[in-house]
């Protein structure tokens, strides 16, 4: 069995507040649920689904009490899901609380998983070093917000992309030579890993450019263009200069 609509998700979460003692009534001044126990005052919305709207409402409850639960039913799955654990992280942001409401055959019943604390969550200090170290290291803004129409370019593209202007130029040619006339520090790395197939190893520590990547300097011939003078350096959380983000 499975919510046809909001109204079933009502009776389960009603009683769930009626066994904490709080006297409950649905449909109050635009509130799905309002449950009263002494001086406390909680309010829940209810969503089949969790959803933007949802928030929104719980959002705006908030100037009524700071106890707002969001009442959904949960995904099949919940365990493991990354949608899901992302819920959760949202309404701890928030300080909303949220409940479960997990239908298994005829029956109907509900929990609590988050009650409505704020939180402020630690802040990643690894993705914080990445993002930073990544935009120190770009050249320029190049990618618009939300393109999609090629491949984004990123600090490590760019050092390929003077990797391979560099053999366009010289012909094959070694390592020591490339990261000379480029001034890309980490020249060899970018060169072994190969990551976007525009070099060929023709001797030991000599290269040459592919066809791709040949193919490559016509594709971001306007940022080769612009790529004039050696890169800008940032320290990368890898060690090595921050090999993600290709």
């Amino acid at each position: 069995m499975e919510a046809r609509r909001e109204t079933d998700l009502y009776l389960p979460v009603k009683r769930l507040l009626e066994d904490l003692g709080f006297a409950v009534k649905g449909e109050v001044n635009g509130c799905d649920l309002v449950a009263v126990r002494g001086e406390e005052l909680v309010v829940v919305e209810l969503k089949r689904t969790f959803n933007l709207d949802l928030v929104l409402q719980g959002v705006e409850r908030l100037r009524l009490t700071d106890a707002v639960y969001l009442a959904v039913e949960p995904p099949r799955r919940a365990c493991g899901n990354r949608r899901w654990s992302q819920v959760k992280a949202l309404c701890q942001r928030l300080g909303l609380g949220l409940i479960a409401v997990q239908f298994t055959g005829d029956r109907a019943s509900a929990s609590v998983l988050l009650d409505p604390e704020p939180r402020r969550p630690r802040t990643a200090r690894k993705q914080r070093a990445r993002l930073l170290a990544e935009f120190a290291r770009r050249s320029g803004d190049r990618n618009p917000g939300g393109s999609t129409r090629r491949p984004l370019v990123t600090a490590y593209r760019e050092d390929a992309l003077r990797l391979a202007a560099c053999l366009q130029r010289t012909g094959p040619a070694p390592v020591r030579l490339i990261r000379t006339e480029t001034g890309v520090q980490r020249a060899a790395r970018v060169l072994q890993d190969n990551h976007y197939g525009w070099f060929a190893r023709v001797a030991r520590g000599v290269y040459q450019l592919t066809p791709a990547g040949e193919a490559a300097l016509r594709a971001f011939a306007d940022v080769v263009a612009d790529l004039s003078g050696p890169p800008e350096t940032a320290p990368g959380p890898s060690g090595r200069n921050g090999a993600r983000g290709r």
